[in-house]
Order: C-alpha cells, then sequence, then structure tokens
C-alpha cells in the first residue's frame, strides 16, 4: 500500500474555521463484508478495528450533554458491530437523526436477516451505496454478484417503506466514480438512476448522492501504482470552487475513530490527521468540556477533492454542476 499523506501535505488549499457542532460521524470500526476498490478506509472481512463498548457509551454521553442533531454511522460495514442496534435505539431516544451508511449486501449476512426490519423499526436513515445502476460495473467495484444483492437489498427496503413517498424512511444511493475523473451532475445522474432503477428493478429511493474519490487509502495508492495521482491532483486542484467552502460538512461535523479520536472528516481519519490542538490527541471525552466552535481544521490537498466542480461531501454534491 502506497502511502498518499507525504504527498498531499504541502498544500495552499484555503483556511477554515470550525462552526457550531451538529453531527458525531463515527467509526465503529473497519470490519466489513465486502472490499471496494475505491474505499478510502481500506475496510474488508480480515479488519479486527471495532470500538469497545466504553467507547460506545462515551459516545452516547457526548450526544445527550451537546445536544447534538444528528449521529453519522459509518465503517467498514457498522451494522457488524456488536454494540451497533444499542448505539441506535439509545441515538433515538434522545430525539437525534440517525443515519446508517450502509454498503446493502449486510442485510443478506449471516445473523442480520432482521436488519432492514429494525433500521425502520427505528426510522434510521440509510445511506446506501450503489456506484453505478450498471451490474458489470458494480461487480467490478465491488465483487462478483454484489450488484444483484444490492437489488434484492433495495426491493427488501422499499418494501418496508423505505423512499416511498410519505414514509417518513429516507432511502440515499450513494455514486462513485470508477476512475480518476470528477462525478457527473448530480441531478442528472438521479434522473438516470431514477428512470433505470424503477424501469427494470421497480426500485425507488429519495436522493442520489455524488462522491468524488479521495485519492487516500485504496484508491489513493492504486492511482500512485498506474501514475496517475499527479493528473488526478492536477483535475482537483484546477476545478476548485471557492462557492463550495461555505457547505463543507467539516464545519459542523467532527470524525470519531473507532479508539474515540477526534478528526475534522473521515478522510482526514484514515490519513492520521486528528483535530489540531495545542497539546495532546483531542480525544471524545474532550468534548464533554470543550467546545470545537472557532477552531482551526486541519487541511491538505486531499481537501480539493470536496471543493472541486460541483464539490463533494457525505450528503452529495455541493453546488449545481
Amino acid at each position: 500500500m502506497h502511502e498518499t499523506l507525504p504527498l498531499l501535505r504541502k498544500s495552499d488549499f484555503p483556511a477554515l474555521r470550525r462552526l457550531a457542532l451538529q453531527t458525531l460521524q463515527v467509526n465503529l470500526g473497519y470490519r466489513c463484508n465486502q472490499t471496494c476498490v475505491h474505499c478510502h478506509v481500506n475496510a474488508g472481512p480480515n479488519r479486527k478495528e471495532q470500538m469497545d463498548g466504553a467507547t460506545v457509551d462515551l459516545v452516547l454521553e457526548v450526544l445527550q450533554t451537546k445536544r447534538l442533531e444528528a449521529l453519522d454511522l459509518t465503517g467498514g460495514a457498522p451494522e457488524l458491530h456488536a454494540h451497533f442496534r444499542r448505539l441506535v435505539r439509545q441515538a433515538r431516544s434522545l430525539g437525534l437523526r440517525v443515519i446508517d451508511r450502509c454498503n446493502l449486501t449486510v442485510l443478506f449476512e449471516l445473523g442480520q436477516e432482521d436488519l432492514a426490519d429494525f433500521l425502520a423499526e427505528q426510522g434510521v436513515e440509510v445511506v446506501a451505496s450503489l456506484p453505478c445502476y450498471s451490474q458489470d460495473n458494480v461487480d467490478q467495484q465491488r465483487g462478483q454478484g454484489v450488484f444483484e444483492k444490492s437489488i434484492r437489498a433495495l426491493q427488501k427496503l422499499n418494501a418496508l417503506g423505505y423512499g416511498q413517498v410519505g414514509s417518513g424512511l429516507v432511502l440515499n444511493l450513494v455514486y462513485n466514480p470508477q476512475n480518476p475523473v470528477l462525478p457527473p451532475s448530480q441531478a442528472a445522474l438521479q434522473a438516470d438512476y431514477e428512470r433505470f432503477l424503477m424501469a427494470n428493478f421497480g426500485v425507488r429511493f429519495n436522493r442520489l448522492f455524488t462522491l468524488a474519490n479521495m485519492p487516500i487509502q485504496r484508491f489513493g495508492s492504486m492511482l500512485v501504482s498506474q501514475g496517475k495521482f499527479a493528473d488526478y491532483m492536477t483535475l482537483l486542484r484546477s476545478s476548485h470552487r471557492s462557492e463550495n467552502l461555505a457547505g463543507l460538512m467539516c464545519l459542523s461535523t467532527v470524525s470519531v475513530d473507532w479508539r474515540g479520536y477526534l478528526y475534522d472528516c473521515d478522510f482526514n481519519q484514515m490519513l492520521g490527521m486528528p483535530v489540531p490542538a495545542s497539546a495532546g490527541r483531542p480525544h471524545l471525552r474532550e468534548l464533554l468540556v470543550h467546545s470545537l466552535s472557532g477552531q482551526a481544521i486541519a487541511v491538505a490537498d486531499h481537501c480539493y477533492g470536496c471543493t472541486a466542480g460541483q464539490g463533494s461531501s457525505c450528503g452529495g454534491a455541493l453546488s449545481a454542476a
């Protein structure tokens, strides 16, 4: 695996400072039932890193004490974590919006047969990975048979009310390019997804999020191996749009790793770039007594991936293409 942080550290990306904290994005661990070529987490079935119960308890304490608006759960496959359902139930009981970043095929893993019912019962917002509506492209990116399982999972969620008008159960899909290019227009691609998935599989969803691939971890290493890293960075930098800066999720979200350490975003977490601090390494417990508002955000050249073109965040495009 090629390290990309040394290639990203020297940067002229604009300085950023945090606003009020609204969302806690928690990475429960890197274990996943899939191994995807674009994965910036380098997750897979053999990863052992998992958040312990005491840190999960601390997550809940921070959510209640800081009166945050949302809990955004990611991984790996967060649903495979032993405390996933307890965390969801208690966060929902606090009135928080809970987001599950789901790879869809996890719904068919052993022991997860009732997962879809649980998500619907708790009113969890599902953000589901479906990097293309073409079977060949999805299977090439995510593994043989993933597309067929993903469609069956979407149909199962639809049957429970997800993506259906008036149900209140939100189902959003996520698109990632396969190659070192910017995502196409989110609005236009969403229309294509809607037409194809409904006509061929009867699948409905609420929104499509288009995400740019970050030049880090597995995808970044692949770019280095193929001699395409510099060209991709040139594309990201040349496509920078300053109007996207105001919509960056790092302004109001903090990322928490499986050990409880704090990062300005999930990408910084994977690069090992913690929230800047005058001393030590910021941990979740510090949120109980300190505010991040007004603090500097750690930036490097990969941040251009969030401001290039229409922009990119965990909530999709930041502006019209």
